[in-house]
């Protein structure tokens, strides 16, 4: 993962930023459909947000 980073931004240690990764990884290994949010506060990640989707297929012949 490579991270931009802006002048006078700390930078995250090694260990933050593969925990980090990882956590982005598994949300994404584990979700089909839906979104995935990062929220960022003073230029570091705070939290992983993911929001699947469920979706019934209507049935054959139903009335809607």
């Amino acid at each position: 993962m490579t991270l931009l980073r802006r002048e006078g931004t700390p930078r995250l240690g090694e260990e933050e930023l593969r925990r980090i990764e990882g956590e982005l990884m598994h949300a994404l290994s584990e979700i089909r459909f839906g979104s995935i949010e990062i929220v960022i506060q003073d230029s570091r990640v705070v939290q992983i947000e993911r929001r699947e989707k469920v979706r019934f297929d209507r049935q054959a012949g139903g009335s809607r």
